[in-house]
């Protein structure tokens, strides 16, 4: 019996690589290979269903893999898509130094690849699919400057592998550095979640209030997942809905800790028009079509200029599509009466009376 199950295991994991090897070949659909960083980042189990779906309803296949935040088994995977005849991939990145290998044997191999929301460092590229990360930076600035505008202000960074972070990070020192110069702001902790991981986050908030004596006035934090954690250990000290502090993506568990007065803002970025951009692309490029003819919005980029980081040379197409800052005056209009995010998911645990109309 055990023999018969192991036979049997082997049998349900060797089937669906056989389908993606021949898929292409057998039936004569395109096949389109998506790469996540990680599962753990709530919003990309969302976008993975929803580049299947796009799939179904075109007759393309799609194989979504996921590396688990490991930058050598993402390299692993992205190789594997070439070998199992994947006509384009879509990377989004746990490391965009290390990707940027793969990504360019993939090309060397002649299957285009799409930098999915983090860039991949390689202008072997095919395009780069993202929001303007830039403004999101300015606009957590912004944020939390219509709340507080001087005093001990903690930066929260997103994870060091991931290019976004940095971009965020120019974003933000765009607006506060004016005023770091004057003294006006004191910047008393400067620190970057590995992973972009809360438990991250709420490790490192506790140190920074503990080597602060609790004396932070504004977290100026990269995203809802590292804000949320940060807020645990503000709560803890009796400062969660105090301190101002920012995040990045409208989750659902960001928006509901807005309406309940704890975290300040969020930048809303609409993966409903991501994910479907970087399906058509990538069907254009399967079909051998140029995608800069197509869409004038793709631009070129220097690669230095998307990293600050001189020593890269090249360039990279981009399209960007903007963001919105959300904060409780427009949470309602910008992300629940769009349906980006549940009325009554986010309102639960809210008085009635207290709760906008249902939209």
């Amino acid at each position: 019996m055990k023999r018969i199950l192991i036979a049997l295991f082997l049998v349900l994991l060797l089937v669906p690589m056989a389908m993606f090897a021949n898929g292409q070949k057998d039936d004569g659909r395109i096949v389109i290979g998506v790469s996540f960083s990680d599962y753990a980042t709530e919003r990309w189990p969302n976008e993975a269903a929803l580049f299947t779906k796009l799939g179904q309803e075109k007759g393309v296949q799609v194989i979504t893999q996921v590396a688990n935040q490991d930058p050598k088994l993402q390299n692993d995977q992205i190789e594997n898509m070439v070998l199992q005849g994947a006509d384009v991939i879509v990377v989004i990145a746990q490391d965009g130094d290390a990707a940027a290998t793969a990504a360019a044997s993939a090309a060397e191999a002649g299957v285009p690849v799409i930098a999915y929301d983090r860039l991949v460092k390689s202008d072997k590229i095919a395009v780069y699919v993202s929001f303007d990360n830039v403004e999101v930076g300015r606009a957590q600035a912004r944020g939390i400057l219509k709340v507080k505008d001087s005093g001990n202000f903690v930066l929260l960074g997103g994870s060091p592998t991931d290019n976004n972070a940095i971009l965020f990070r120019q974003g933000q020192m765009e607006v506060l550095q004016p005023l770091i110069d004057k003294g006006q702001i004191k910047v008393v902790a400067d620190q970057w979640v590995e992973n972009w991981d809360p438990a991250n986050a709420l490790k490192l908030m506790e140190n920074i209030l503990t080597a602060t004596n609790n004396k932070v006035d504004a977290v100026v934090a990269s995203n809802d997942g590292t804000a949320l954690g940060a807020l645990q250990a503000l709560k803890a000290q009796g400062l969660a809905g105090k301190v101002p502090i920012s995040g990045q993506d409208a989750t659902e568990a960001g928006c509901k800790s807005i309406v309940e007065g704890e975290l300040t803002m969020t930048v809303f970025k609409d993966i409903r028009k991501l994910t479907p951009l970087a399906f058509q692309l990538a069907l254009e490029l399967a079909q051998g079509q140029d995608i800069k003819a197509n869409h004038s919005e793709i631009k070129d980029y220097k690669l230095s200029e998307l990293t600050l980081d001189d020593s890269l040379s090249g360039s990279v197409p981009c399209y960007f599509l903007p963001v919105v800052e959300v904060d409780k005056t427009n949470v309602y209009n910008e992300v629940i009466k769009t349906g980006f995010q549940s009325y009554d998911a986010v309102y639960a645990g809210v008085p009635e009376d207290k709760r906008p109309p249902r939209p």
